[in-house]
């Protein structure tokens, strides 16, 4: 047997389930196309063990091991899906990143370039209680100068 027909069949099932996972909105045509590119993998497996006729048809083994490994991957990808699907009532994947919370990268008290994020956060734990009375007290002296004005 020629070693080229399955390896070009195992990278067109491959390229098809790269474009399925790159191109799906869809999280269980994103699982298929993923079992997709698993299944070209397999073929390559027990086309070069065939090819280079290993005694122990470890080409094989790895095949088996890429099944159990698969199975498992699915099951736990599809039970996540279902819950999401419970929960947001939809398994569309840009749907899903939409509705994530918003990050403003502005906010970021970690950044040191960012002079408002650092200008009245105190550095010691003790410090942050005593900052937040502080300006408690002052919306609360505001809001009493708002209703004597």
């Amino acid at each position: 047997m020629h070693l080229a027909y399955p390896a070009v069949l195992s990278a067109l099932l491959f390229c098809t389930g790269l474009y399925g996972v790159l191109a799906r909105r869809n999280a269980i045509l994103v699982l298929m196309s993923v079992e997709l590119m698993l299944n070209a993998v397999n073929l390559n497996l027990v086309a070069f063990d065939v090819w280079l006729r290993d005694a122990l048809h470890s080409g094989q083994a790895l095949t088996l091991f890429t099944i159990a490994i698969a199975a498992a991957e699915i099951g736990i990808g599809l039970a996540i899906v279902l819950a999401v699907h419970r929960n947001r009532g939809t398994a569309d994947i840009d749907k899903l990143r939409d509705s994530a919370e918003p990050h403003d990268p502005d906010d970021d008290p970690h950044d040191p370039s960012d002079a408002t994020a650092t200008a009245g956060t105190p550095a010691d734990p003790a410090d942050k209680k005593s900052a937040g009375k502080q300006t408690a007290d002052k919306k609360t002296a505001d809001k009493k100068a708002e209703a004597t004005a």
